[in-house]
């Protein structure tokens, strides 16, 4: 069984777009720990089993993170569950983990789900429109976060999205500060070893989107942070 705590770097691959039979390959051989499904719009049933069935060729972890109940399947190695905590729209909270319980909850292997504890922080982002989150978030507001998450919720994630946008540092170093048992997940404006390196400095794990499908070669670059912090 793989262990998460592990996982240093991830790459994650949007379901909406379109990534060539060649860069794939290089994703899914770049030494890279996990490769994750998920995006925030037009992800359907059609193009998560089409995507899956083409990275289940390779020999690493695959996982689905749910972002609505018509696109899950099984054949995934963990199931990623988020919960927008920065969110004023209860479905982003629990609302849509609710819903699948009601309908998969009988047949759900239960150690494949992993729940994560987000904090949207790009108020430009598709996410942070859709779950209505409040981004204009202090340190302070990050650190409380991260305590709730990691001693009162004890999630085994959190994860600081900032969705296309390069992060405060001071930000993801303080909550990382808060973090006894929680795994921090960053993701957001990671485009090159440079800025991978600064935020795995801090974050357990980064993830790695966007810059894949606009130069695939600085993407493959970012795996380096595994060599510098071995």
């Amino acid at each position: 069984m793989y262990n998460i705590k592990e996982w240093q770097h991830i790459f994650k691959l949007d379901p909406a777009k379109d990534i060539s039979d060649a860069d794939l390959e290089s994703i899914c051989e770049s030494n890279t720990d996990a490769i994750i499904i998920g995006g925030t719009d037009n992800v359907t049933e059609d193009n998560v089993i089409h995507l899956m069935s083409r990275v289940r060729r390779y020999p690493l972890p695959l996982v689905l993170e749910i972002s609505n109940i018509e696109s899950v399947m099984p054949g995934f190695d963990f199931y990623f569950v988020p919960t927008v905590l920065n969110s004023n729209d209860v479905t982003y909270h629990n609302g849509i983990l609710h819903e699948a319980l009601k309908t998969y909850g009988h047949m759900i292997d239960f150690n494949e789900m992993v729940f994560e504890g987000y904090v949207v922080l790009n108020s430009d982002s598709k996410v942070a429109r859709k779950t209505q989150a409040t981004t204009d978030l202090t340190i302070e507001d990050v650190e409380a976060y991260a305590q709730m998450i990691n001693n009162m919720y004890k999630l085994p994630i959190m994860y600081l999205e900032y969705s296309g946008q390069y992060g405060d540092v001071e930000i993801v170093r303080s909550a990382a500060e808060m973090l006894t048992e929680t795994q921090l997940f960053y993701g957001g404006g990671i485009v090159d070893l440079d800025t991978a390196t600064e935020m795995a400095t801090y974050a357990d794990t980064i993830i790695v989107g966007d810059i894949i499908y606009q130069d695939i070669k600085k993407a493959l670059k970012t795996v380096k942070i595994k060599e510098l912090h071995k």
